[in-house]
């Protein structure tokens, strides 16, 4: 492994993380908005009996099924992405990241096919599961330690905007797809976004070169696509397993989770050496087991929240992405909040954990809320509902910058790459099998409560988990101290 110092802070008088932080919120609008758009496409297609959905016995779980495979793809190269991100840069795997799923993403509007639409699913998944770890410790590193929240939770604001805007603007994408003719107006949305991808690949690409040159893209490239080819043979040879054996949508998702671990235990016995401490942090497992129920919210409402609303107040499906908006709308307030209230709290020495457990707790309550409130009211009022997904994700999104912080602090800096990797690795379990377990119950049960319900549980688990992580009391070291970079290390409660 060859990784001196990949990416050097620059010596500039102007405060030049505030550009990076412009361009990776850019990187995480066009990103989420390729993963997002499956949901109310899917929403779509079912409604209007199209393409391959049309004779599916339980569409709403192959649907899920295809979300689900998505992050699969997403789950498989968290880790690969963060330990490449440590030896070629992490701008370098950023760069590829976004250029692979603007690719990616345009293809999956002009191939035709259930089993080309999930490759090509799967291999967005793979590209864009590149992404995260090296934007945490890319924030990490360049920015000072009592903004690191604050710019994680501004950063991942493009999150929330991906989502919202993809929400927001399928109607409208699909309605244009129209000159395609009806039965294929569904890839509209994967062309426009596509190309929108890869104008913001481009531009980071360029910032990334001027900022520092030499970055090595075709090797890291070429080291990226060995990983996503072994997974993308592994998820697949899941799937046709799972067809083969006439498993349901429900089980092949469970099949993949087991890849996943699978994958888990190979880093273990084979990465042992080099990421031990990540590996044997008490407070790191107990977030990365707690990001599971994180995960699965995310995306069981960013997939779903569109069916969710149209089922239960049978609106149009315009009115019902408007509605469904409120619930990605409110990390673009959330976000940067939650991210300024923590380092807030570490300046008043009130710690993080505390603000992150209290988080959870409330948006626990609130999903319980609304998934009362579908369960007790004849026909929902849009508006109740509307409110309601709001309050939950503002909670909901303001504990992930604290969280992210937390990993931050608690991994020593030559690994934070590979810890941010792993965390997602094991959080995105929760978003492999919330699309289609989701959408299996509503096929099961022709109703969305018990799902909601059962993604309220799963908070409440997390929030149990995370009253075991234990802060250090050096969070506010500089990074580049003893303190902040590992060496002494005194945990506290």
């Amino acid at each position: 492994m060859t990784s001196a110092s990949p990416d050097p802070v620059p010596h500039r008088t102007v405060q030049s993380w505030h550009v990076l932080c412009g361009w990776l919120l850019l990187g995480w609008t066009v990103s989420a908005a390729d993963r997002t758009i499956t949901g109310p496409v899917v929403t779509w297609m079912i409604g209007h009996h199209v393409s391959f959905l049309r004779d599916a016995p339980m569409p709403y779980a192959l649907g899920g099924l295809i979300g689900g495979l998505f992050f699969a793809g997403y789950m498989l190269t968290q880790f690969p992405g963060g330990y490449l991100g440590d030896r070629f840069g992490h701008r370098t795997i950023i760069g590829v990241s976004l250029l692979w799923a603007g690719i990616a993403t345009l293809l999956n509007g002009v191939i035709s096919g259930l089993a080309v639409f999930i490759v090509l699913r799967v291999l967005t998944g793979l590209g864009e599961g590149a992404f995260y770890s090296n934007d945490r410790t890319l924030i990490t590193a360049r920015v000072p330690v009592h903004r690191r929240s604050f710019a994680m939770g501004l950063v991942i604001t493009g999150l929330a905007i991906g989502i919202t805007l993809a929400t927001l603007l399928a109607p409208w994408m699909i309605n244009l797809g129209s000159v395609l003719g009806t039965e294929h107006a569904w890839r509209m949305p994967f062309l426009l976004q596509g190309a929108v991808t890869l104008v913001v690949a481009g531009g980071a690409v360029w910032y990334f070169r001027r900022d520092q040159r030499g970055l090595p893209y075709g090797r890291a490239t070429l080291a990226l696509l060995r990983y996503a080819a072994v997974c993308l043979a592994a998820v697949m040879a899941v799937y046709y397993l799972g067809v083969w054996l006439g498993a349901s949508q429900l089980g092949i998702a469970g099949m993949e989770i087991l890849l996943a671990l699978g994958l888990v235990l190979f880093v273990f016995r084979s990465k042992r050496g080099e990421i031990g401490p990540v590996l044997r942090n008490r407070s790191l497992v107990m977030i990365n087991i707690s990001y599971i129920a994180v995960l699965w919210n995310l995306w069981f409402f960013s997939f779903w929240s569109v069916a969710i609303v149209a089922g239960a107040a049978h609106s149009s499906f315009l009115q019902a992405a408007l509605i469904a908006a409120f619930n990605a709308g409110a990390g673009i307030l959330g976000f940067p909040v939650g991210g300024w209230l923590s380092d807030l709290g570490v300046r008043r020495g009130w710690g993080r954990k505390g603000m992150l457990v209290s988080f959870t707790f409330a948006q626990g309550v609130l999903t319980v809320v609304f998934g009362l409130y579908l369960l007790l009211t004849g026909k929902p009022s849009v508006v109740v509902m509307g409110l309601l997904l709001f309050a939950a994700s503002l909670f909901f999104n303001a504990l992930q910058p604290i969280g992210h912080a937390l990993i931050a602090e608690l991994a020593t800096e030559p690994m934070r790459g590979s810890a941010f990797g792993m965390n997602n690795l094991i959080g995105e379990m929760g978003a492999v099998l919330a699309p289609a377990v989701g959408g299996y119950l509503r096929d099961v049960t022709g109703s969305w409560t018990q799902a909601v319900l059962l993604d309220a549980a799963l908070i409440f688990v997390g929030f149990a988990v995370l009253c075991f992580v234990r802060e250090r009391r050096d969070a506010a070291s500089p990074v580049g101290t003893p303190e902040a970079s590992g060496s002494a290390v005194t945990p506290a409660s």
